[in-house]
């Protein structure tokens, strides 16, 4: 008898496009929620949006609370719940890049809220996603909450971010290629369960910005446009996963690692760039794709080396060895790297 059960969570409005923010008000009644939000952001975002969204419900009669943080932990989540018990806020409205977005969203899951995602840079796929991502010490953990009722990405105030954090963004998607491997291979070596659908989108939207990686350029809201749809196509295939596998495999646990062994070097995704770069290769050979990983990343101007990320060559070769120790998450890093392994790979893909 047949018992498969599947509860697919996804964003009930996306509204991508030129000068949408002013539009939230809008997109947020047309959900069931309705009251007091608390806007949480953090200090550039404030200026760059959050003000306007404050003055949007202002203007209409609303008062909405509003909470800053300075910066991604757990404290700063529990701080964010206390603002909305203590303001009595009916939904959140996170406007941000991953810090005030990932911590809007785990602090409205704890309230049993409702959460808007208003990204300010399109830095990583959690403006959709059903994780948020916190460090902790010399950890990151990915914690499961769920994904905004409504994501608003206004292409004109994502053109103006800093270029690195969009470049961060493509780098994270570009990665999905090997997560999607590894999460195969788990389904054939360890009977991971494993979604044909999920996994097709994951890969689109990886192969989408491989081959238009020479038309996103920085100040054009094309690219931004491209990027975000990228964005949000990935946290959507992990939404119908329900998991992070389509788009979080060997390069993120190597990514994780680097955060502990050489912490605030480089951004997220340009780690998880560069680790994909290695990971392809373990799973192809010098045959493979990992040249056209690295022909990508470094059209956008992403780091395809170690040096790029500010990472020495013990530190990136004490994270290739031991990054299948960060998580009970099987990939093609099985159990652990020889350093020979790891040398032979990092130098053959010219990532050291």
């Amino acid at each position: 008898m047949f018992t498969k059960t599947s509860w697919i969570k996804l964003p009930r409005n996306v509204v991508v496009g030129h000068d949408v923010l002013g539009d939230v008000r809008e997109v947020v009644a047309d959900t069931h929620l309705r009251g007091r939000p608390l806007v949480v952001t953090s200090p550039t975002p404030r200026e760059v949006a959050a003000a306007e969204i404050v003055a949007q419900y202002e203007d209409a009669g609303v008062d909405p609370a509003l909470v800053e943080v300075a910066e991604a932990s757990f404290d700063a989540v529990e701080t964010v719940i206390d603002a909305a018990e203590s303001a009595g806020a009916d939904y959140l409205v996170g406007v941000g890049g991953g810090k005030a977005i990932d911590i809007a969203k785990m602090a409205s899951d704890h309230c049993e809220l409702g959460f808007v995602s208003v990204p300010t840079a399109a830095s990583h796929d959690g403006i959709v996603s059903g994780r948020g991502s916190v460090p902790e010490g010399d950890t990151r953990h990915s914690v499961a909450a769920d994904p905004p009722l409504a994501v608003i990405a206004d292409t004109s105030v994502l053109a103006q971010a800093p270029w690195e954090l969009t470049t961060a963004g493509c780098a994270d998607i570009i990665s999905n290629y090997t997560a999607v491997k590894d999460w195969r291979l788990a389904n054939r070596l360890k009977n991971v369960e494993y979604s044909e659908y999920a996994a097709a989108l994951s890969e689109m939207t990886a192969e989408l910005l491989v081959e238009r990686a020479d038309s996103i350029r920085p100040g054009l809201e094309e690219s931004s446009w491209m990027v975000v749809k990228a964005l949000v196509s990935s946290g959507v295939a992990m939404s119908i996963a329900g998991s992070s596998r389509p788009a979080s495999g060997a390069e993120h646990l190597i990514s994780h690692q680097l955060d502990r062994i050489a912490p605030g070097k480089a951004l997220h995704g340009h780690q998880v760039g560069v680790a994909a770069i290695v990971t392809e290769y373990l799973h192809s050979g010098e045959r493979g794709d990992w040249t056209a990983v690295r022909d990508a990343l470094a059209s956008l101007d992403a780091p395809t080396t170690a040096a790029d990320l500010g990472v020495g060559e013990d530190e990136l070769l004490e994270a290739l060895t031991t990054a299948h120790e960060i998580r009970d998450r099987y990939t093609i890093l099985g159990d652990g790297l020889s350093r020979e392994a790891a040398v032979e790979a990092a130098t053959k893909t010219g990532v050291l």
